[in-house]
């Protein structure tokens, strides 16, 4: 069995909490929680014959009061970046946070940014020409709703593909 721990990063209320909840126990809930500190799941996947322990590390989201340090990162095999689709600050503050990660760890670990709250299409607010800039800086981006469940097993799918390094 192997495990890999992968951690939840990005601005306070973007869906990190809601998008593990629909991963790990396929449940959503309208009502806003905060996390306080780190939140720990854990959900057995299979990818490519390989069994995998997700180990997620869903951290309380970044604003003023409280930073991101890069010792919560320590032991890390990758990690998202979420973003409120709806909220064009979340994407501002997800590219700090990753400049962040690659100034402070001093290696690369794999990461995908997940565009969340798809299912809002009348409130979204990043263009489709920031999308591209930020995927030709080299992001990975998937556009995620915690609600509806889009493309949230897939995103889990596809960045355990990128720790055991396949195609």
């Amino acid at each position: 069995m192997i495990n890999k721990k992968i951690c939840m990063l990005g601005a306070s209320g973007v869906g990190k909490t809601s998008l593990v909840q629909r991963f790990v126990r396929s449940i959503y809930s309208g009502k806003y929680h905060m996390t306080i500190g780190v939140k720990i799941d854990k959900k057995q996947i299979s990818v490519a014959g390989e069994d995998v322990t997700l180990m997620l590390w869903d951290l309380q989201g970044e604003d003023e009061e409280f930073k991101i340090r890069p010792s919560f990162l320590r032991g890390a095999s990758a990690y998202f970046l979420v973003v409120d689709s709806t909220r064009h600050e979340t994407l501002i503050n997800a590219f700090a946070i990753q400049k962040m990660i690659e100034t402070e760890l001093g290696k690369e670990i794999p990461f995908v940014a997940l565009f969340n709250k798809s299912d809002l299409v009348d409130n979204l607010q990043i263009s489709a020409d920031e999308v591209q800039d930020f995927e030709n800086q080299g992001w990975q981006i998937m556009n995620t709703s915690a609600k509806t469940g889009e493309m949230v097993e897939e995103s889990f799918v596809e960045l355990t593909k990128k720790i055991l390094k396949i195609s």
